[in-house]
């Protein structure tokens, strides 16, 4: 195959040729394949004739680069010493140089090698960690070039914009990758407000998916910058409500969603300033007819993460946030006779509400301030009775669910305690989950019998 792959005069026999590498090293390699069938032997030999073939035609060199992304997958749980740390620079390189080719917009290719170029960066070991460090003013010299093109025809923009997206994509993965360990972290830190700046003048240049592509790597940087992210919200925070906004691309407003949450994480109670601007916003998405009905469980979740972050100051969002929070619940409570389809939708929405209340119980947890969650628990606990009687919950729902059911007892203590003891939750579905084969869903219920007894005996 291999043989055909780089001396066949056919293109459509190296194609389809270049196609099966790709199926075989996507079922056929990895680390949970008993019998390896890329050694240290051929894997060298594998490796130059893929670049070879990502210098043929494109529709060629497109499949050879998704042959390539197949086969750094299948080493991403090696540790140390992957067959292709030897091979990096040469990799990288040559991706690189595929995303420069004159005709590189032909089928799909460039769009093939960054992504390729992405999970070969993910599925790397430390050893080559500086590697992909030199590779962070490269992409982003490649960034700022795209920021200096000046009167563009609507075709020239949208190619523009869909580069952007491409290396803010890149960009986020070299940070998750990078920020994930404290050496390489502490010497990333350095491109940290160059980066950081370049997304911002991304937002200004304003594309649906360039802004959906720099938002998700924001939330990567906020995560690997942690406190320090603090900095950049002044400036950030417009674009953050723009995205919350963004009605009509509820994709790009559900992945701004997500990073308020990755935000809430880095910031903790630092984002405090900037919550009643965020919650309003999250509040009128919420009420509104003409958001995508998807984008709503992540918004409950996001109350929970916003509530985690500044504890007992979420005090004053709770006169709006607990209504709808309620009435949500009312409406996944009850669904017998629904289709798969809205099981599913079902199930999201209950998990987002379950995240919220089991942020909120948290946050609150050790306060003076916990009594206001008092009038709201017997609701919580027939919501949790309610879905269970239901029956068709999945086992994230199963596993947040009972997780709330031991936040609200460690929480609220012996103020709950006969209330809970009236409560099916406490007894059938604790049961059920204690017996669980799911590890996750029974730990999770250890620990929420431990809150319950601890309640029930004050």
């Amino acid at each position: 195959m291999l043989t055909a792959l780089t001396n066949d005069p056919n293109s459509h026999v190296k194609d389809t040729t270049a196609w099966t590498l790709g199926r075989i090293f996507e079922f056929l390699h990895g680390s949970t394949i008993e019998t390896p069938i890329i050694t240290q032997a051929n894997c060298q030999q594998i490796i130059t004739v893929l670049l070879q073939s990502m210098k043929d035609a494109p529709n060629v060199a497109e499949k050879a680069c998704g042959a390539l992304y197949f086969l750094a997958q299948g080493f991403e749980d090696v540790v140390s010493l992957s067959p292709l740390t030897p091979h990096f620079q040469e990799i990288v390189q040559s991706l690189l140089t595929v995303t420069h080719r004159e005709d590189a917009g032909e089928s799909r290719l460039r769009t093939a090698a960054y992504e390729t170029l992405n999970e070969v960066v993910r599925c790397s070991t430390d050893e080559t960690a500086p590697m992909v460090l030199q590779l962070i003013p490269v992409i982003m010299m490649e960034l700022h070039q795209t920021l200096e093109a000046q009167k563009l025809s609507s075709d020239e923009r949208e190619k523009q914009n869909e580069l952007q997206g491409l290396l803010c994509g890149c960009l986020q993965v070299i940070i998750q990758k990078l920020g994930s360990s404290e050496p390489t972290k502490h010497v990333f830190m350095q491109y940290v407000d160059q980066i950081m700046n370049l997304f911002l003048r991304v937002f200004a240049s304003r594309s649906a998916t360039v802004h959906e592509e720099a938002m998700l790597a924001i939330g990567a940087l906020a995560y690997a910058t942690g406190p320090d992210f603090t900095k950049y919200m002044p400036e950030f925070y417009k674009y953050l409500e723009m995205g919350l906004q963004n009605f009509e691309e509820y994709q790009v407003c559900a992945v701004t969603v997500g990073v308020v949450g990755d935000i809430c994480r880095a910031l903790e109670d630092k984002i405090l300033p900037y919550c009643d601007g965020i919650m309003t916003q999250l509040l009128k998405d919420l009420s509104s007819n003409q958001l995508h009905r998807s984008v709503k469980p992540p918004i409950f979740s996001c109350f929970g993460d916003i509530a985690l972050a500044i504890g007992e100051n979420f005090e004053k969002y709770l006169m709006y946030a607990m209504p709808m929070l309620q009435s949500a619940a009312e409406l996944s409570a009850h669904t017998s006779g629904a289709d798969d389809e809205m099981t599913e939708y079902t199930n999201l929405l209950r998990n987002g509400i379950l995240e919220a209340y089991s942020g909120i119980f948290q946050g609150f947890k050790n306060s003076p301030k916990t009594q206001l969650l008092i009038p709201y628990a017997p609701h919580i606990l027939q919501f949790l009775d309610a879905i269970y009687m239901e029956k068709d919950m999945d086992d994230l729902v199963m596993k947040t669910a009972i997780g709330v059911l031991g936040d609200l007892a460690d929480t609220l203590g012996s103020n709950a305690g006969s209330l809970i003891q009236q409560s099916l939750s406490s007894k059938d579905f604790l049961n059920e989950c204690l017996s669980s084969e799911d590890h996750l869903i029974k730990e999770s219920a250890e620990w929420a019998k431990l809150a319950i007894s601890r309640a029930i005996s004050v």
